[in-house]
Parts: structure tokens; C-alpha cells; sequence
């Protein structure tokens, strides 16, 4: 890590008032700055008891995750975030209010990193303190490096150490994030058993001074792919240091429309897009990925399966996929051939497997479907036979 990438140690809550001004400058704006005011109505309305450092009480950390019910008797309704089972959000709360880290494991597009998101952002009002774990990421990543021109010149000293995400979470009493965790390599790994147990980090290279201890409120988040298992296992030592949430793939139809229309609206407002999405194409959309999924489930060997993971996430990208080529070269009204065009290309990723598995699923249940329905399943079954031809 570099000084250029070193972590700020600001208080995010000074955005507050400007935050909406200030999304404007960012691509994506982390979620203290995107929902700044109401961070700050729901900790200014906050008398429920705090632990340690955290901005909000655990009821109004689930209360900005989950949203507000009529029974919360607020004066205002605070919109849900993230969707999902509650018991989920409940122990993760519970978890980072003890001594424990918590990981959040499931199949990708399932949410994880953006429940983790907004629980640090409710929590500390800062979730960017993140390491992402590649194969390339060093204990540097979790501990601490060291600005090169000022050892040179002045020597080694906590003014010339570059404290990582993690330390730096840890000096401050906040949440640190530690993204695809099982993605990191067990040196790594092993590092972060020492900061999860003894809750300090040494540093031998200083003569005083030489322990960073881990402020009251400091915790980690983790992630977790399901699917990476075997890539590099996490010990037994390290997975006794957290507490696991597993966080299903959403199969019901009803909660998977509302994730989906949640991010659509996100995804509109941010390109400034007047476009409206029929419910017809996005009944549409969530029936094609459940009897996609249904046939994987079928399927006797991974050549019957796509590769792709057929997540709740993927559909959100096939959907945007869409509108933003409806927008950009279309009549800005999003049309059911389109769809299936942005589905058959999201989805195709292995040639000729994915495709072949793509052809029979248009012909064995959308044809049929079109004919027994009607519109608008045959202009999606013309779009999606035109988009395999295309790639065939």
C-alpha cells in the first residue's frame, strides 16, 4: 500500500448536509454518503443503549437495514435496504456486538457485501475500510507498510507508517471489512487470527510505541463465496474466531421482484433514465431465471449447467443490460426482444455448452410458453432465437 492509497482518518458524518451533492462526483457513493440523512435523522431520534463506539443502537441498525414498519412508530418511513431473511440481519448485529468477527458466506450475488456495507455504515458511518482478499494480497494489506521516503529520510516511526484498512479500523473503533475472504492466501489468513484474538497489532520495527491496540467497537466483517471452497480453506483456528451467517440464494419470487425493482429504481435514477419497465417483462425476467435454475438442479453433470450462477445479482445486470442499450440505442422503451437479447448475452459465457443449453431452454419452454401466453413471450422468444444465432 502506498501513501497515495493510505486510508483517510476522517468522521464521514461531516458529509452529512452535502452528501447529496457530493454522489454526484462519484460513480458508486458508499452507503454513509448515500444515506447520510437519514443517518442522521435516525441517530438524532436514537435513545436505545449503544455499544461502545457504534453511531446507532442495534434496533436502529436493523432499522436502516430492513426498513421501518408502521408498528416502529417513527415520523417517517425509512426505506429498506437490503432483502432478506431478518433473523440474518439480527445475529449479524448481535455478532458485532460481542468480541467476534462475522462472516457472511453464500453463493455470489446473494448480497453479502452490500448487507456488510450497510451494517458498517450504520454502525461506525464508515464502511471503506476494506481489503479485498486476491491472491495477491500480503499481511501489508491487513497490518501495515511504510512510506519509503520518510524511512529514508527521518527513519521508521509511526509518522512513516502506512497503517492498513484493518489497523487503521482498529485505532479508530470502527468496522473493517475483509472482502472474499477464502480468496486470500493462509499466511494471510493466519494474520488475522492474531488481530481477531488479541485484538492488537505489533510492529518490531519501532522501539516505542510498538503496539496498536484495537479500540472498544472494533470488529470485522467478512465475505465469503460458497462456491470457493477448496480455493484456499479457512482453518479451523480462523473460523473459530467468527461467527458464521449463511445467506441463501433468494428463491421466492416475491422478495427476488422487490430486490430487483429496488435496484432498477437505483439504477435509473443514477443514469437519469426515463424508462418504464413493464411488470410483464420482469415477470418475465424472474420466471426465465426460475426455470433456469430448475433445470440446474436437474441437471446431472456441470455441461447440462450454466456456468453462470444464476443469482438474484445477475439478474439485476441482465436487466440493466437492457435498459441501458433500450436508452442508448433503442426507442427508450424497453421491449421484450431486448430482454431477451441482454439475457442469452449475459448468461452465454461458455461456447458451445452455455449456448446449447440456452437454444434447448428457448425451445423446449419458451416456444411453447409464447404460444400458450402470448404477448409478450413470442417477441422474447424471437429475441432470444435472433441473440443464439448471433453468438452460434
Amino acid at each position: 500500500m502506498t501513501a497515495k492509497n493510505r486510508p483517510l482518518d476522517r468522521d464521514t458524518s461531516s458529509l452529512g448536509a452535502a452528501g447529496g451533492r457530493m454522489t454526484d462526483d462519484m460513480l458508486r457513493a458508499p452507503a454513509e454518503v448515500k444515506y447520510a440523512e437519514e443517518l442522521d435523522w435516525l441517530e438524532s431520534v436514537d435513545d436505545g443503549p449503544k455499544p461502545f463506539s457504534w453511531r446507532l443502537s442495534p434496533r436502529m441498525v436493523r432499522l436502516f437495514v430492513l426498513g421501518s414498519q408502521r408498528s416502529d412508530g417513527l415520523d417517517r418511513e425509512i426505506a429498506q435496504k437490503w432483502f432478506g431473511d431478518r433473523t440474518f440481519v439480527e445475529r449479524s448485529i448481535v455478532t458485532l456486538a460481542s468480541d467476534r468477527g462475522l462472516l457472511l458466506i453464500g453463493d455470489p450475488g446473494t448480497g453479502k457485501s452490500w448487507l456488510a456495507e450497510l451494517l458498517a455504515a450504520a454502525i461506525s458511518r464508515d464502511s471503506t475500510l476494506v481489503v479485498q482478499g486476491t491472491a495477491g494480497t500480503t499481511e501489508d494489506h491487513i497490518k501495515y507498510s511504510w512510506n519509503v521516503s520518510m524511512v529514508i529520510a527521518r527513519g521508521q516511526s509511526r509518522e512513516s507508517m502506512i497503517p492498513s484498512p484493518i489497523m487503521t479500523a482498529m485505532e479508530r473503533g470502527v468496522i473493517g471489512r475483509f472482502e472474499e475472504l477464502t480468496r486470500a492466501t493462509s499466511d494471510v489468513q493466519d494474520a488475522l487470527i492474531s488481530i481477531l484474538s488479541e485484538k492488537y497489532v505489533s510492529v518490531p520495527e519501532l522501539d516505542d510505541d510498538a503496539i496498536v491496540f484495537a479500540k472498544p467497537g472494533f470488529s470485522i466483517i467478512a465475505t465469503a463465496n460458497s462456491r470457493d471452497r477448496g480455493v484456499n480453506d479457512l482453518s479451523s483456528a480462523l473460523k473459530r474466531r467468527f461467527n458464521f451467517v449463511r445467506i441463501p440464494v433468494v428463491t421466492n419470487k416475491r422478495s427476488e421482484a422487490e430486490i430487483v425493482r429496488f435496484r432498477t429504481e437505483e439504477l435509473l435514477r443514477r443514469h437519469q433514465i426515463e424508462l418504464d419497465v413493464p411488470p410483464t417483462l420482469l415477470d418475465i425476467l424472474l420466471q426465465s431465471f426460475a426455470d433456469l435454475r430448475a433445470a440446474a438442479a436437474s441437471a446431472t453433470s456441470d455441461d447440462e449447467k450454466l456456468e453462470s450462477a444464476l443469482s438474484t445479482a445477475e439478474q439485476i445486470g441482465v436487466l440493466e443490460d437492457a435498459i441501458l442499450h433500450s436508452n442508448f440505442f433503442g426507442d427508450r422503451i424497453l421491449r421484450a426482444e431486448t430482454l431477451a437479447g441482454s439475457l442469452v448475452s449475459s448468461l452465454a459465457r461458455r461456447s458451445p455448452e452455455d449456448l446449447a443449453i440456452l437454444n434447448k431452454y428457448w425451445h423446449g419452454v419458451v416456444e411453447p410458453r409464447s404460444k400458450q401466453d402470448g404477448d409478450p413471450w413470442p417477441a422474447f422468444l424471437d429475441g432470444g432465437r435472433q441473440a443464439i444465432a448471433t453468438l452460434s
